[in-house]
């Protein structure tokens, strides 16, 4: 157990081990050949509500991604060679989860931090909030309000030079929960993607239910009039009734529309032979786009949140692997999804992020998709659950 409260942030390589509390460091600083660009910046924000937040801003190759500590390791966002990666929330700051009150407006209050490009949703439950069981469950869980400890930064000395950035992340609560996060985001100059592999260990000697949601949220310039959702899946349905009007066009993507009340998508999604999912969002030249990976035996279900407001409002598509769909808990029990995690077990959850700026690979990502859609895709009319 840490006995400091202070945020602690180590170096460490082959004949590096340096605790920093504000840094700066090149690839020289880090062992590295001078040519090989890998850098990494700490900073700690000031006023307003992200005073203390932590940033931490990583560049491997042509890549730049800004990950934030103080909020379970947050993805703010990503880029590739200028092109950006991530979207605009009418929330502008990184915000401290001290300044969150997740019970406010019955139970939405997560919202008023929601920015990041890649959210961790659970663990003890996601999805909306309502009550279950008794129980006042706030919108998608505690996990994202919960900054990390004892985060490493380790960088291999030989080619590719993988960089790897992980963090620990408690989500505990005495008699009830007794969960341990370690995180990992890793990649290399050389390759387009972006890994996330998270190990999520119930600590505690009983069984405990558990439920996860990869809230992935992409914006302008990918998502425009004439931008397309790429997934091969067994069916598709509306998340509500409303849903219902767009469900025939759910890969179809349009300009800023005032007054648009988002539509959110249930998806079975299908496997390759490797075990891994696949979704691709695609601007309308085909010319970039983001590939989002997963391990479908820990995510077995995915959701697509369609919020294509004004900008003003947050124009915004979320491709969100999950153990269960967004619904509030109360509503997965006869869907069979609220998993249960064993005393002392592990479960890993494994993400990969293609940042795709050709249309070589963004064509071979949407035949690979295409050849797992070896029948039609179930287009359903009725919502799975009844609201």
């Amino acid at each position: 157990m840490s006995q400091s409260s202070e945020f602690r942030f180590t170096f460490l390589s082959h004949d590096h081990n340096i605790e920093l509390s504000s840094a700066h460091l090149t690839a020289e600083d880090m062992g590295l050949p001078s040519d090989i660009a890998i850098e990494c910046k700490l900073q700690t924000l000031r006023g307003g509500k992200q005073q203390g937040s932590k940033l931490i801003t990583l560049t491997v190759g042509d890549k730049v991604l800004r990950v934030i500590p103080t909020r379970a390791m947050a993805i703010l966002d990503a880029s590739r060679s200028e092109l950006r990666y991530g979207w605009d929330s009418p929330v502008t700051e990184v915000v401290h989860p001290s300044f969150i009150n997740q019970e406010a407006s019955g139970g939405l209050g997560w919202l008023d931090g929601f920015n990041e490009m890649l959210v961790r949703c659970g663990y003890q439950w996601a999805g909306h909030p309502g009550e279950d069981n008794g129980d006042m469950l706030t919108l998608h869980g505690r996990i994202q309000n919960t900054p990390a400890d004892e985060v490493v930064l380790t960088v291999e000395q030989y080619p590719p030079y993988r960089v790897t950035l992980s963090g620990r992340v408690d989500e505990k609560r005495f008699k009830f929960t007794n969960f341990e996060v370690l995180t990992e985001l890793s990649l290399t100059p050389d390759e387009p993607y972006i890994h996330i592999q998270d190990t999520l260990t119930n600590l505690s000697n009983y069984d405990n239910t558990y439920q996860a949601i990869y809230h992935n949220n992409f914006g302008a310039p990918l998502l425009e009039e004439g931008a397309t959702l790429h997934v091969a899946a067994t069916q598709i349905s509306p998340f509500n009734v409303y849903a219902v009007n767009g469900v025939h066009e759910w890969d179809k993507l349009s300009a800023p529309t005032k007054n648009f009340d988002e539509m959110v998508f249930n998806v079975l999604p299908i496997a390759d032979e490797e075990g891994m999912s696949h979704a691709l969002m695609k601007n309308a030249a085909g010319d970039a786009a983001i590939e989002v990976s997963w391990a479908q035996d820990t995510l077995p279900v995915l959701t697509l949140w369609k919020n294509t407001d004004t900008i003003e409002q947050g124009y915004v598509v979320g491709i969100e692997p999950g153990t269960s769909f967004a619904y509030n808990r109360k509503h997965q029990w006869n869907l069979g999804l609220v998993p249960t995690i064993k005393g002392k077990a592990s479960k890993v959850f494994k993400i990969r992020f293609g940042l795709l700026t050709d249309s070589e690979s963004i064509n071979a990502s949407v035949t690979k998709i295409n050849t797992l859609q070896l029948t039609p895709m179930l287009v359903s009319n009725n919502p799975l659950v009844d609201l």
